[in-house]
């Protein structure tokens, strides 16, 4: 019995000191060396919150509105960053468009509706594909430095043109809770393109808030400068209204935006005005 308590112990002290053993240093994963204290998201993958279902006949008071976030701002800038995803951090623009190019997904593309912003036109990934590459002619030479034609080359567009990005939201006064409440409804990556000298954003597609985008954005996480541990997902984020954006737009008979009306200054004192009317109307309804 001594002898076979000892051929075991042997072979336990050979494990522990095994090379491998020693190298992973009894990690959970292959890798030799962690990175870090520990292995951040080690709870797995995390499902979006529900959100609260809403009855049209509860919403007594409803205002549709588009913002603008700019992701050159300081507090917006987690949007933009990193251009080169690394580790899980990616930027938003890289997270949709691997979310449309994964036909498992379940999230869907909009085409952009200038006039009416409505989600009404569904778009394809190839149709996005063509919408975000160029192709271009490079000449081709031979070895004595003759051109002897060109080749067709195909670029995909660079997520750090991206700059912006809109939200369609919807306000409303839910008088079962008896609150005024905001849900997002989709969102619109812009880039800034050259033309004729000038920077000229363009909207690329709308992708609509839902449950598909959601799971994708819970797990997506965003970089929280003022606390590592505290972790934020692109959902948290969007939810809790952690970023700084102006109103651009409100429904109205015209179907027009503020730019249409209102430039410089007046623009911006138009945006404030539709923001301090939604307050004022929750104000209002309990003054006595």
């Amino acid at each position: 019995m001594k002898k076979l308590f000892v051929i075991f112990g042997f072979i336990g002290l050979g494990i522990l000191f095994s090379p491998k053993a020693s190298a992973q240093g009894f990690f959970d994963d292959e890798r030799s060396v962690r990175d870090g204290l520990y292995e951040e998201n080690a709870t797995g993958i995390k499902t979006p919150m529900p959100l609260q279902d809403v009855r049209e006949a509860d919403v007594m008071w409803k205002k549709t509105i588009w913002r603008e976030i700019d992701f050159r701002q300081k507090m917006n800038q987690g949007f933009y960053y990193p251009v080169t995803p690394h580790e899980n951090y990616k930027n938003l623009f890289t997270i949709l468009k691997e979310a449309l190019a994964d036909p498992t997904s379940g999230v869907v593309a909009y085409k952009d509706e200038a006039r009416t912003g409505e989600l009404i036109n569904p778009t394809t990934w190839n149709e996005i594909q063509t919408q975000i590459t160029t192709t271009t002619q490079v000449p081709q030479y031979d070895e004595y430095d003759n051109q002897i034609g060109t080749k067709e080359v195909v670029s995909e567009m660079s997520s750090e043109s991206v700059m912006r990005c809109q939200i369609k939201e919807e306000w409303y006064f839910d008088k079962q809770r008896s609150e005024m409440l905001v849900r997002i409804i989709a969102i619109c990556p812009i880039r800034i393109v050259e033309k004729d000298g000038e920077s000229v954003p363009e909207r690329l597609f709308w992708v609509p808030y839902d449950d598909n985008l959601r799971k994708i954005l819970i797990n997506a996480p965003f970089f929280n400068r003022s606390n590592s541990a505290a972790r934020l997902s692109y959902d948290d984020v969007f939810l809790r209204r952690v970023f700084d954006s102006y109103i651009i737009r409100e429904d109205n008979i015209y179907d027009r935006s503020i730019n249409e009306y209102a430039k410089g200054v007046k623009a911006l004192k138009e945006s404030e005005r539709i923001k301090e009317e939604i307050i004022d109307f929750e104000q209002n309804l309990w003054e006595y």
